[in-house]
């Protein structure tokens, strides 16, 4: 099983507002240090040995803390891990020495197969179990606190056995490992399957909520999508204020993968949500 303390949370270093890395703005990432406090990076990314790959790693991690963001490590696949791809993961996040890393509750392969996007684990006994182990083996792997990110589900699958706050809660407890809290993927849910957010948050320790993330969300054939492409909505702030009110939250995250605004735009957006949390003291 894990040796990851179960108190580590608490003892996280504070990282502040910063941003998705993005090939868009790299150009523009470095100049803006001032305004950016640390990077997150999607780990896939970085998985490969190129030299322009290493230079870019070198050069981010100059300036910036690097947070690994991994895609692909399906943790909630039956079959177990792919070991190579966790191998690759441990290599890049002993590279960067960040203080956690995260990955998805979900599963984006199934018998063997690549699945091509993130897919939701059902609410149960069988899952849990799953998740449990398969996270304990990424543990032992990457001795780095490992934190795990909500993701969006259209449906309630019918073989859901666990309410979704009961279900987070013993998967937090069981591994030892904290929260990447999606804001924008738990509005989207809570407003798809019609649940008050605030109650699910209470259910969780205050020590667990590590880092954030954030966008807008958009509105496809009276569907909420969280396509990574739209300005942070209203509705969103209004929950990462109440999420910043009940959490000492050590970082948060803009993520933009489409629709890209000018720089200036991003800034102002990790200007907004800083005067937030300091105003909460957070971040100060």
């Amino acid at each position: 099983m894990s040796t990851v303390p179960k108190s580590i949370h608490s003892n996280l270093p504070v990282l502040g507002v910063g941003m998705g890395y993005r090939n868009f703005y790299r150009n523009h990432t470095i100049p803006s240090a001032e305004h950016i406090d640390f990077l997150e990076i999607t780990a896939d990314h970085f998985l490969g040995d190129s030299r322009e790959q290493s230079q870019q790693l070198d050069r981010l991690q100059e300036t910036f803390t690097l947070i690994p963001h991994g895609l692909n490590l399906s943790l909630g696949s039956a079959e177990g891990l792919n070991r190579p791809y966790l191998r690759q993961l441990r290599n890049l996040v002993g590279r960067v020495a960040p203080p956690w890393w995260s990955e998805h509750i979900s599963f984006t392969q199934a018998a063997g197969v690549e699945i091509g996007h993130l897919s939701p684990t059902p609410f149960n006994e069988a899952a849990l179990k799953k998740l449990t182990e398969n996270i304990s083996i990424a543990q032992e792997e990457i001795e780095v606190p490992l934190i795990l990110e909500n993701i969006t589900y259209p449906l309630r699958l019918p073989w859901n056995t666990i309410p979704e706050e009961e279900f987070l809660l013993q998967l937090l407890e069981k591994t030892g490992c904290g929260l990447l809290l999606d804001v924008t993927n738990l509005y989207i849910n809570s407003t798809t399957h019609n649940y008050d957010p605030i109650a699910l948050l209470k259910n969780l320790p205050s020590d667990k909520v590590v880092q954030l993330h954030f966008v807008g969300y958009q509105l496809i054939e009276g569907e909420l999508v969280d396509n990574h492409s739209q300005p942070t909505n209203d509705g969103i702030w209004n929950l990462l204020e109440a999420v910043l009110d009940m959490f000492p939250v050590k970082g948060a995250i803009l993520e933009r993968d489409g629709n890209f605004p000018a720089m200036d735009d991003i800034i102002d957006e990790l200007a907004r949500l800083r005067k937030i949390g300091q105003a909460k003291s957070r971040w100060n």
